[in-house]
């Protein structure tokens, strides 16, 4: 690992940086804190969004890596500094937090925010970035040529996007991801439309054009 400091691009007010700050801090690890006034739009301006393409906070530069989205930032620390761990070795108790977290960051800590005022536009947005991330780390899937959780949590956002009738011609590298997640037994079993409490008449439609 390498034995420069830390750097950690955060706003304090910011609820996804302030979850790395605890982390850290937590974990005893000295870090330098560098300022992103989001009110200003510093994470708007070129020399960030070179950084972090999501234009977001917190971005982490550690190791030699730059690492961005909070919780993808945690488990990074978790695995490399296990001191002090934030995850109980219980593989049970592991599953739980990991729950919680995926409910507090995932389902609760989009609402809270003043970015949704265009839910379709925000999705679009986010669809985009996605999409400049998958032309560096894809290959057949999100990460190269193996399924992992990224892909897992691709498809059914793609659904939903279909659903809300998103154009997708826009996003070709998540279109072609998708489509080859739905030939895969595992991925068929788990849609939706094949589930014994969807009504009858949503079994028919095609949200998904794959």
């Amino acid at each position: 690992m390498s034995s420069e400091k830390p750097i950690l691009h955060s706003y304090y007010r910011s609820s996804c940086s302030w979850r790395v700050r605890t982390c850290l801090d937590w974990k005893g690890i000295d870090y330098e804190y560098c300022p992103v006034d989001l009110l200003e739009g510093d994470q708007k301006k070129e020399e960030y969004s070179e950084i972090n393409p999501y234009k977001l906070v917190p971005t982490l530069i550690i190791d030699g890596n730059v690492l961005s989205q909070s919780v993808a930032i945690l488990e990074y620390l978790e695995e490399t500094r296990p001191e002090k761990p934030l995850l109980p070795k219980d593989p049970y108790k592991r599953a739980l937090v990991r729950s919680l977290v995926q409910a507090i960051a995932g389902d609760i800590q989009p609402l809270q925010i003043l970015k949704l005022y265009n839910i379709l536009k925000v999705l679009e947005a986010i669809k985009t970035r996605v999409e400049k991330q998958l032309a560096k780390t894809s290959n057949k899937y999100c990460v190269g040529d193996e399924v992992t959780l990224a892909d897992v949590c691709l498809l059914p956002q793609v659904y939903k996007a279909n659903r809300f009738e998103i154009d997708m011609t826009k996003f070709p590298l998540i279109q072609r991801i998708a489509n080859d997640l739905s030939e895969l037994d595992a991925f068929k079993k788990a849609h939706p439309q094949n589930q014994i409490d969807c009504p009858a008449e949503e079994k028919k439609i095609r949200f998904l054009d794959i």
